[in-house]
Formats: structure tokens, C-alpha cells, sequence
């Protein structure tokens, strides 16, 4: 650590942000609905994919304990197994945006979800907002037997 301003030496390990978004992964790994919504700030939200979809019409994503539960019962526990393959980590304020892939197991399937996938955290290192930037379309085209 130095002595310069904080944006030009960030801790990327005990980053706020980091921490909370591998909390949330790591949830979603050991398939642990509770430690995935305790991640949250109590009026976090989840928007995945961002804007109008399948899980979301209105594109509005989902907020609060009951919103994000229900996401995960529509989406999450839906799954098999997720894997984040993330390339690149980019952190900026209590923010980080991941570029990179997650692949979705499911019904003896495969797709995967090419976008950015960003994380912010309060000032408790809670997590307030998960956004999800991926094309429905493109996901669904990579759609294949496992």
C-alpha cells in the first residue's frame, strides 16, 4: 500500500465489492439459497440479464428479500450447476465488473452466457446491486447437450 489516493491503490483482495460478489458466487456454488440472500443489503437487486426478459418482462430486475428469493427459485435453483469464467476484473469506486462467461448446467444441457457481470457493495460490504450483461439470444444459441 502507498501513500497515494485510493483509486490508484486498490486493495483487490479485501476489496469490498470482490469480497461480496465471490460471497455471492461461492453461494451459488454450494447451491446455499440463505447465504446467497444474507450476501444482500435488504433492499438489494438482481438484474439478470439486464432489461427485459424470460425472468424478468418488465425488465425492472428484482429487489428486496422476497424479489430476489423468487429470482433465485426462477432461475438458480432451476440450474445444475453454474461456473463463473471470469477473464477480467475491473474495479472502480465499490464496484466490480467481471468480463467473461458463465456456464449454465441444466436438464442435461449446456449454454453459455458471454457479458459483463458487475457487483456493488454498501459501505458494510453488503451487496446492493448485481447486474447481469448478457444477450438472451446469443445464451440461447449456445444451447447444447452435455
Amino acid at each position: 500500500m502507498s501513500d497515494g489516493p485510493a483509486y490508484l491503490d486498490i486493495d483487490r483482495e479485501n476489496h469490498p465489492a470482490v469480497l461480496a460478489g465471490r460471497r455471492s458466487r461461492e453461494a451459488v456454488e454450494a447451491r446455499d439459497k440463505e447465504a446467497w440472500l444474507a450476501n444482500f443489503a435488504a433492499d438489494g437487486s438482481v438484474e439478470d440479464p439486464v432489461g427485459p426478459s424470460m425472468f424478468d418482462e418488465e425488465g425492472v430486475g428484482h429487489r428486496g428479500v422476497d424479489g430476489l428469493s423468487a429470482f433465485w427459485d426462477k432461475t438458480i435453483g432451476t440450474t445444475e450447476k453454474l461456473e463463473f469464467l471470469f477473464d477480467k476484473e475491473i474495479i472502480c469506486g465499490n464496484e466490480v465488473a467481471y468480463i467473461g462467461k458463465i456456464v449454465t448446467h441444466i436438464a442435461g444441457h449446456v449454454s453459455e452466457a458471454e457479458g459483463v457481470f458487475t457487483y456493488k457493495a454498501d459501505s458494510n460490504g453488503d451487496l446492493v446491486a448485481l447486474r447481469a450483461f448478457w444477450e438472451v439470444e446469443a445464451t440461447m444459441k449456445s444451447l447444447r447437450k452435455a
